[in-house]
């Protein structure tokens, strides 16, 4: 039986079309987005009419086919060993809920300070940490899934204890503390909680069963070697289809406000190279192996948008600035981080490399 490792992804010749020109297929989609928002001027509003928690049904739909296939690939049975790696759990909690809340907040201030809708919609998707699109950066850059899943699921709940204090400390206590202008955040619990329930607890429960019953009938062999295969490219047609419906949505905004738009993306730019190349740089500070310090610097950079969106639309409505600064957010991230995929694959060899799976496991 053969192992597969969490490391080097495969020559370029090797991977799948997909895979190998996904940069092209991400502009490609993002190409499209625009120009049906342009010539279907009613799409965005029909597209935005039907929603999950405040974001877009269609949206919603794509994240989870796009999260559901990574989730199904990971080993659950090997969930021990990361939550037992404290360094890696606390990393990436002071990373998730001190830097990047407190990064966010400065650059929002400093890039955009007679600008207070797109400021406190900056802050906001900075108080949205990371779910949905992380899995699929980390799976592209080789990283730990196992590790993935399970800070996914801890900054996850650590959101809906935290969300609603961390956002009156943010736009309420710390601005009046500094004599700067001072916004309310009005969003519960609740809302939060049904947010992270959907957008990662269903494709979680669903990725679990599905490895769970598979390998109990049909044994891990097949589940590995032939079900995985089916189901995976799945996740970036679920990650194209939602990048093609957010630029749809926002076609109009975007094009009518290129430059609000580019005013927003310089502090969303700042932020995403500096949380990613500081958490990259501080996990082979403490002996991370590549995978593990991959996954921590992914969980840190990537943002909820959906949560972010949702909160932004309920507060403060749907043609808000606030609104369009979240939008904004993944539209941002969607081609930062698929270009650091890039980087982390290009200096993996700059980290430890794990130590070889057990010999009767399987990776797919």
């Amino acid at each position: 039986m053969s192992v597969r490792q969490p490391q080097p992804a495969a020559p370029a010749g090797r991977l799948s079309f997909l895979d190998r020109y996904l940069a092209v297929w991400i502009i490609a989609a993002m190409a499209a987005g625009l120009g049906l928002g342009r010539l279907l001027p009613g799409l965005g509003d029909g597209l935005a009419k039907v929603t999950v928690t405040g974001v877009s049904l269609p949206i919603a739909l794509g994240l989870l086919v796009m999260m559901y296939p990574v989730l199904a690939k990971v080993r659950y049975d090997r969930l021990d060993a990361v939550t037992r790696d404290r360094r890696l759990l606390v990393l990436s909690l002071v990373l998730n809920w001190i830097v990047g809340p407190a990064l966010m907040f400065a650059l929002a201030w400093l890039f955009l300070p007679d600008l207070p809708e797109y400021r406190t919609g900056l802050i906001v998707v900075g108080l949205a940490r990371c779910i949905a699109m992380v899995v699929i950066w980390n799976d592209l850059a080789c990283g730990d899934r196992e590790a993935a899943a399970v800070l996914v699921a801890l900054n996850a709940v650590f959101q809906v204890l935290a969300f609603g204090v961390f956002g009156w400390f943010y736009l309420t206590v710390l601005p009046g503390r500094l004599g700067l202008e001072q916004t309310a955040l009005d969003v519960s619990g609740r809302e939060i909680a049904r947010s992270v329930l959907i957008f990662l607890g269903i494709p979680l429960l669903a990725g679990f069963l599905t490895r769970r019953l598979g390998e109990r009938v049909r044994g891990r062999t097949w589940y590995e070697a032939r079900f995985l295969p089916r189901i995976g490219p799945f996740a970036l047609y679920g990650l194209l289809f939602t990048v093609v419906v957010l630029f749809a949505l926002q076609g109009d905004a975007i094009t009518s406000q290129p430059f609000d738009v580019a005013r927003i993306a310089l502090p969303l730019l700042v932020y995403f190279a500096l949380m990613w190349a500081g958490s990259m740089a501080l996990g082979r500070a403490v002996g991370l192996d590549y995978p593990r310090a991959t996954t921590l610097a992914f969980t840190a950079a990537g943002n909820n948008f959906e949560l972010a969106i949702a909160v932004a639309i309920a507060t403060f409505g749907a043609a808000s600035g606030q609104a369009l600064a979240g939008v904004v957010g993944p539209l941002i991230e969607v081609p930062v981080l698929i270009g650091l995929v890039h980087v982390a694959l290009a200096v993996r060899h700059r980290f430890p490399q794990p130590v070889a799976a057990p010999k009767d496991t399987v990776r797919a």
